[in-house]
This record gives C-alpha cells, sequence and structure tokens, in this order.
C-alpha cells in the first residue's frame, strides 16, 4: 500500500526567480533540491550578496560570509539595465528570463523579486503566455508603508488585487500577511502560508557551541550582568532611540544594552548615550556578519525590536532560536506567530518607551525568569522550521494545480 501511494505522488519541476541571494533563502532552496517532490533550478536576476555591494540599510558594503550559492542548481541571467540596481523598478530588467520559462518544460514558476521589478512582470508574462503555474507572493503584514504616505496605502488598496489575482496560488510568510491578501478579495483557498523561517539547525548547532564567558570578556561585561541586545539597522523605522531611551528609564543594575548593526543613526545614538550618562553600560559592536550573529544573541539574556515598521522581523527567528526571549513592539510583524506574551517574550505598543520600560525593569534583574522565557523560544520555534516551509510550498504546488 505505502508502496503504491510512493510510487504515485507527484514531482514539481519548478523555477524559482529570486532577486538576488538572501542568507535566508539559501539553507531553504538546499532542502527543496533534496526533498523527493521538488526538482527546482534557481535564477537569480543579481549576485549582490555574494559579492560585495553598497547596502542602503546598514549605510556600509555588505558581503554575507556564509555559503549562499552552494547545494542546489542555480543560473545568474544577465541583468539588461542601464542602471543595475536594487530596490528600483528598472533596476532589474532581466530579459533572459523570457527564454529561461518559454523554453524549458518546468511546471510551474516561484517568483520571489516582486512586482516592484520590471523582471516580475517579464516573468508573469512568459509564465502566463505558456500556461505554467504562477506562484508569487508578498512578505509584508500591512498595507501601510513604510514611509506613512496615505496615497500609497490608497494605490495598493486599488492594484494589488488585479496583481495577485495573476498568481494561481499567492504565498504569504505570516499569518498577518494571509489575513492581510484575504482582506484585499482573494479567497483562502488561493492563498498559501509558508512560514518565515531562517536555517533552525544552524543557529541551535551553533548557539550551543558559544562560549558565552568568553564572548562577555570581548565586551568586558560580567557574567552575572544582564545584556540587552538590539540587533537590527540602525535606521529611523527601527526606533533603536527608543530602546536606548527605556532602557535608561528603566535603570536596572549591573545591566548592560548592546547595539548590533550600523547604520546612519550611530552618531546621534551615541551622543545621546554619552548625555544619558550611559557610555560605560551602552556598546556598539557595529555592523555583526552571519557568522558571529549565534555568539551575540547566545551571550545576550533579552533582545528587543522596537520597528515602527517590520513586515515580520527574521531576527526573532534567530533570537528564539538561540534561547533568547524577545520583548517587539506592536508593528512586528512575527509577533502573532511567534511571540506568546509573557511565555517566551513580550510584545509593547510601539513608540510607548513607558510600556518598554516597565518591561526592562520586570525582567532584567530576575535572570532565572529569563532562562525559562529561553527555553520556551526556543520550544516555539520547533514548530516554525524549514519543514513547515517546504511542506507549505509542495501543498502550494498541489493546490495550483486545482486552481481555476
Amino acid at each position: 500500500m505505502d508502496r503504491k501511494v510512493r510510487e504515485i505522488v507527484q514531482k514539481y519541476r519548478v523555477l524559482v526567480i529570486a532577486s538576488h541571494p538572501v542568507q535566508y533563502a539559501a539553507p531553504l532552496f538546499r532542502l527543496m533540491a533534496k526533498h523527493s517532490q521538488l526538482d527546482i533550478q534557481v535564477a537569480y536576476c543579481s549576485l549582490q550578496g555574494v559579492k560585495v555591494g553598497f547596502d542602503a540599510g546598514f549605510g556600509i558594503e555588505v558581503a554575507w560570509d556564509i555559503p549562499l550559492l552552494d547545494g542546489y542548481p542555480w543560473v545568474e541571467v544577465e541583468n539588461n539595465s542601464r542602471k543595475p540596481k536594487l530596490g528600483s523598478f528598472f533596476g532589474l530588467i532581466n530579459l533572459g528570463l523570457w527564454n529561461l520559462i518559454t523554453k524549458d518544460n518546468f511546471d510551474a514558476v516561484i517568483v520571489y523579486t516582486g512586482y516592484s521589478y520590471f523582471s516580475f512582470w517579464i516573468a508573469a508574462a512568459a509564465t502566463k503566455l505558456t500556461g505554467k503555474k504562477f506562484l508569487f507572493g508578498t512578505d509584508a503584514s500591512v498595507l501601510e508603508p513604510r514611509d506613512k504616505k496615505r496615497w500609497k496605502t490608497w494605490l495598493k488598496n486599488m492594484l494589488l488585487p488585479r496583481i495577485f489575482q495573476l498568481a494561481d496560488i499567492v504565498i504569504v510568510t505570516s499569518t498577518l500577511g494571509k489575513q492581510m491578501v484575504h482582506s484585499l478579495g482573494i479567497p483562502e483557498q488561493n492563498i498559501a502560508l509558508t512560514p518565515y523561517t531562517v536555517d533552525n539547525d544552524r543557529w541551535i548547532s551553533e548557539a550551543n557551541q558559544v562560549d558565552v564567558k568568553s564572548v562577555r570578556k570581548q565586551w568586558d561585561i560580567s557574567e552575572k550582568a544582564t545584556v540587552l541586545l538590539f540587533c537590527a539597522m540602525l535606521q529611523h523605522w527601527k526606533r533603536p532611540y527608543d530602546v536606548l531611551r527605556a532602557f535608561a528609564q528603566a535603570n536596572v543594575q549591573n545591566s548592560y544594552l548592546l547595539f548590533a548593526g550600523e547604520g546612519p543613526l550611530r552618531a546621534e545614538l551615541e551622543v545621546e548615550t554619552d548625555s544619558l550618562g550611559l557610555i560605560d553600560r551602552v556598546k556598539f559592536l557595529g555592523f555583526v556578519n552571519q557568522s558571529y550573529l549565534s555568539s551575540i544573541y547566545r551571550s545576550a539574556d533579552l533582545f528587543v525590536l522596537s520597528s515602527d515598521y517590520e513586515p515580520f522581523g527574521l531576527v526573532v527567528n534567530e533570537a528564539m532560536l538561540c534561547g533568547c526571549p524577545v520583548v517587539v513592539s506592536d508593528h512586528v510583524g512575527s509577533r502573532y506567530d511567534l511571540v506568546q506574551h509573557g511565555k517566551n517574550g513580550f510584545v509593547y505598543p510601539c513608540g510607548d518607551i513607558e510600556a518598554l520600560a516597565k518591561i526592562l525593569q520586570e525582567v532584567l534583574s530576575d535572570h532565572e525568569r529569563l532562562q525559562k522565557m529561553g527555553t520556551a523560544a526556543t520550544e516555539r520555534m520547533k514548530s516554525w522550521s524549514p519543514h513547515e516551509y517546504i511542506e507549505a510550498i509542495i501543498k502550494a504546488l498541489e493546490k495550483s494545480t486545482f486552481a481555476i
């Protein structure tokens, strides 16, 4: 019986189109390449991330220090843009996508470039012309844009239903994202939740090997002290100054605040740190590459993400996998799926510094409670993993076969 079931299981040949190699996506592509029901080909529109390039968010040149192209088949499609650039509609014009899609026998095309690139529309036209299944989506959880401009929200409400109707299945990365897409009139049966995840095994393995005493020594911080960590770009929408001010207001003895990240607000934050008299208790680590991040999460006691705009926030996944409980604002998308208030973390109203300070006062001096919450954080991640992601992709492909 089992043998017969296995014999009729469909294998899908899938073209995955991505704007560029991303540290979060590469491990998922490796797992997809190994899965018995998937035969994938990844097509990159750019190799930024592998090659050193200027990252506008961090404000510095960045190249990730972990393998991004190993373990799965990939090709780079020539970018024909006169001004190649990520984040610009005409920055990716990969004309070769047309031949790649129309001349190969793919069952489905999954596009991760986003409709804000010209290359997305090349892929959409080619896929629709050839009758292949078309899957794409969004990692957004709200319609409001980062800059809060109302006309953009109005435009999204008008255009997104039409854009998403192009998909056989709309892929979303969170429960809030699913609710948002459904609110635009897309039927639930045409929406697939593929959990936004990182390489869980890698983060847990690396965290278990961290010598906390040694890491703390590099920071000149005692093992008995409590460390609050902010790990993100130092940009306005991340609101790092809220964390600094709440930390100062909480004023918990023998506690420290670490900023791991780079960006245009660093100088401003350093000046305010000095004015608050916290120069000995607040440390700026600068940009931290992937291979060292687990050491930072593992050696911290509490992680905070104070963003005003955060569709999901994969740093929350990373911290929780390393046994670090989290505090997130109610604008962080992952709060709904991952953060259980009072159990593995806390959620507070974005911008409410007093509320954040109250949480810090409550837990920064309670080492036993932080340890229990850290254990609960890691436990939560067992069911939000690459395994669930791969299974969701396969179910989405199965649904697309019968989508009308």
